[in-house]
């Protein structure tokens, strides 16, 4: 079976898609024939889709997906430039829960949101793992504890910065809200291969855009940086998690319905840049 085919009472020959394909994989002779691939072609597709998803003819279906497979982009949805930079400047980390769960629905909707973050040749090496029971993630957030308190007691670099003590101190006695996990109802981690070097920012990435998509639903969600660090060397937690072998955490973002609302803005400082 060919790796695309084209329709050619759609095509016109505008060459978008050779320009187009990341692989460049895909060429139109001199004479002005019909776009198709070169040799091997089939071996270095990545089937990202830029080509069917670019043809503004919907002359172009590869064996792997088709136009009328494909969500059609709708200029009247596309946001403003000035909405977009609100937003995005808008966003806070948040860090006080509301009781209430957020319907597994919502969850879900997060996750497929987050598939579309790029990620290296479109290899999509990321994994997921929703925690959604809270006396799971409370006893989750107890172990990352247990790593705290073996931290402080070698007196790690670590631990003295981010003074770990206080944080162990604090959840022993009851008296302040969850430092862990900040209450969150719900935590969602991203996982990939050790051994996958691309795995790591694509699961950056992509829990990147998992948060951008939990705010514009309503949503409150913060990077659970404290689970990060012990998922990283801490062997109970590692053995609790039972990821399959060979994979490890990338990252984990907390998720719940905020307790509280922004008004304003806060300042950042001014950008460092150098020029070349």
């Amino acid at each position: 079976m060919s790796l695309f085919t084209i329709d050619p009472k759609l095509c016109n020959r505008d060459g978008i898609c050779v320009e187009e394909c990341p692989a460049r994989i895909i060429e139109i002779g001199k004479n002005g024939d019909f776009p198709s691939p070169v040799e091997k072609a089939e071996e270095i597709c990545i089937h990202c889709g830029h080509c069917v998803a670019v043809c503004p003819h919907g002359a172009l279906s590869l064996n792997t997906m088709r136009p009328g497979n494909c969500f059609p982009i709708r200029k009247e949805t596309q946001p403003r430039f000035e909405s977009t930079v609100e937003f995005l400047k808008s966003r806070r980390s948040i860090r006080a829960y509301r009781e209430s769960p957020v319907k597994r629905e919502i969850l879900l909707t997060l996750i497929d949101v987050a598939r579309y973050a790029p990620s290296g040749s479109n290899s999509q090496p990321v994994h997921w793992l929703l925690i959604e029971d809270k006396k799971e993630v409370k006893r989750l957030g107890a172990l990352v504890i247990d790593w705290m308190r073996l931290m402080v007691k070698e007196n790690s670099e670590v631990a003295v910065a981010g003074r770990f003590d206080r944080i162990v101190q604090a959840w022993d006695e009851g008296m302040d809200i969850d430092r862990i996990f900040r209450g969150a109802p719900h935590v969602i981690v991203a996982f990939g291969l050790k051994t996958l070097p691309r795995a790591q920012p694509a699961c950056i990435i992509a829990l990147t855009y998992l948060e951008l998509a939990a705010y514009a639903m309503g949503l409150g969600a913060c990077w659970a940086g404290y689970f990060m660090g012990a998922s990283q060397s801490f062997s109970p937690l590692i053995r609790d998690l039972d990821l399959p072998e060979d994979h490890q955490v990338f990252g984990a973002m907390m998720i719940g319905y905020p307790k509280h609302h922004y008004y304003r803005i806060p300042m950042r400082d001014e950008p460092k840049i150098m020029w070349r």
